[in-house]
């Protein structure tokens, strides 16, 4: 295949040599009014190697300076982002949950193993008060994922009322806990991955139980549920088409997860990769917008009216792990590559928007595509990904804007293709325009013409994030090598803007 991908990428040199004219329009006033809903830029927190404890946890008695335990400079870097909702105990991990185990005095929470992700010893310091507790503090939605593979209709029914009932026997149980007034809770997926591991179900068998588990679900108090169905893995589109079926309006919402790896057995290394192991990964990660339009036509043929919203609620590349870490904890680092991924996949929500409704990386802190990374001397790095949040979060709950790009498209191993250029647009409340541009190629710049309208007295700003070598990460202890730069290389000309789009970028114009 290596070899196959050499001769067809030289066939195409002529297309990487000559520098095309690429345009991109951007449709300042669309007919349909569409809001890029904030929770696509949703973060995923599992009880998973350190993504909890040493990550988003370390206790109030830790040498590591923390705000009532969680861990200060994780959660300034969190509230810098303006995540929008977190979802959480799990992935695999919420299907072998007991959130009793989760709740009261610290000294009387039993230790449980954790038998998903390499066997770890937890002690339950970090529950439903620790993780609520947090999203009140970071100002986002919290969306819980309930255990419906080992768990009961009356245990998952109980931790509704006892997270959200103002009165009543569940209340008091709170209110002794610590909590009197009831959290709001909005997103509630009900199981995770059931086709898998959690209860490796048939969807005919899933849909029964989220009918008989979602009756008991109730809204308490003002508080109601956006309730979620365990959906489909990237591909089985039958998955899909029977829940919409079998369950319908019964669902608010049905997940679905997609990762960007291309050999479960070997997921090759998130730092040491070649160029065309770069551009498979680029491939499998924009195969992800077909697999999307699949699904949603599938929802469109049953639900016409787009009442039941498509959750990617969990997303990303996966890498084998760090030399010397444990396997089951699926620490990798974060480079350059993983920066290119993100800005693809945000290019591609966005076009979505109508059915989309939420997206969710793996996961927030020292898990596969993260954020940050953090270890035991107290250090916290920024990653890549963390920077295209950070530079994207303009999109946040603005009007989607269409765009069209007349950039080519070029082959990549594993008979896939890759643009030249990716673009996306919107319009925020105080009516700045932001446009994202991806030039994903390792070599080739791009010169770029955006044509908008009324640009005359416009004020235009640029951010940049590009590393000289696509492996280039950031690293304990160094000086960070991938960040958010200002962008100079745009001129106005009438009502265009030329960009000179450098190679392996991400850039975000701003006009406002």
């Amino acid at each position: 295949m290596k070899r196959t991908f050499t001769i067809a990428l030289a066939a195409l040199m002529p297309l990487f040599l000559n520098a095309q004219n690429i345009t991109v329009r951007v449709e300042t006033d669309p007919m349909e009014k569409q809001i890029i809903a904030k929770e696509l830029y949703g973060q995923f927190s599992e009880h998973l190697g350190s993504c909890i404890y040493g990550g988003l946890w370390v206790g109030p008695d830790s040498n590591i300076p923390n705000i009532n335990g969680y861990r200060k400079d994780v959660f300034e870097a969190l509230k810098e982002l303006k995540v929008p909702v977190m979802r959480w105990p799990g992935g695999c991990f919420a299907d072998d949950y007991h959130w009793r185990d989760g709740i009261g005095p610290q000294a009387n929470r039993p230790h449980i193993v954790n038998n998903n992700w390499g066997g770890t010893l937890e002690d339950n310091s970090f529950g439903t008060h620790e993780f609520l507790n947090l999203c009140e503090m970071l100002d986002c939605e919290p969306y819980i994922s309930g255990n419906v593979g080992s768990g009961t209709v009356e245990e998952m029914s109980k931790w509704v009322e006892y997270m959200t009932a103002a009165n009543g026997h569940m209340a008091d149980e709170r209110a002794a806990n610590g909590r009197k007034e009831p959290w709001k809770v909005k997103y509630f997926g009900i199981g995770n991955e059931a086709w898998g591991c959690g209860g490796n179900m048939t969807a005919e068998y899933y849909s029964n139980q989220y009918r008989a588990f979602s009756t008991y679900l109730r809204d308490y108090h003002g508080n109601k549920l956006y309730k979620i169905a365990s959906g489909a893995s990237d591909y089985d589109y039958d998955w899909t088409e029977t829940l919409m079926k079998a369950i319908g309006n019964k669902m608010d919402g049905v997940s679905l997860h997609y990762y960007s790896v291309n050999n479960w057995n070997d997921k090759g290394s998130a730092t040491n990769f070649t160029d065309d192991e770069y551009y498979e990964i680029i491939g499998k990660t924009l195969e992800v917008e077909p697999v999307i339009a699949r699904h949603c036509a599938i929802m469109d043929s049953v639900d016409p009216q787009k009442k039941i919203g498509l959750l990617l609620d969990e997303w990303g590349t996966w890498f084998n792990v760090e030399p010397g870490t444990n396997p089951g904890h699926l620490y990798q680092q974060n480079t350059m590559r993983d920066a290119i991924v993100a800005g693809l996949n945000f290019n591609i929500f966005h076009r979505y928007t109508d059915r989309l409704k939420m997206a969710n990386i793996a996961q927030v802190v020292n898990v596969l595509q993260a954020m940050l990374l953090t270890n035991a001397e107290g250090q916290m790095i920024k990653t890549p990904t963390y920077y295209v949040f950070k530079m994207y979060n303009v999109h946040q709950d603005a009007q989607y804007l269409p765009v069209s790009c007349n950039a080519e498209s070029v082959a990549t191993p594993l008979d896939r293709t890759m643009p030249l250029v990716s673009a996306t647009a919107s319009r925020d409340a105080q009516g700045d325009i932001h446009v994202s541009l991806v030039n994903p190629d390792l070599k080739k710049d791009q010169k770029v013409t955006v044509e908008l309208s009324a640009l005359k007295g416009k004020a235009i700003s640029g951010e940049i994030i590009t590393a000289k070598d696509i492996h280039a990460y950031n690293d304990f202890g160094k000086a960070e090598s991938v960040n958010i730069q200002n962008f100079k290389g745009f001129k106005v000309k009438g009502d265009n803007v030329e960009i000179e789009l450098p190679a392996k970028s991400v850039v975000t114009i701003t006009i406002k």
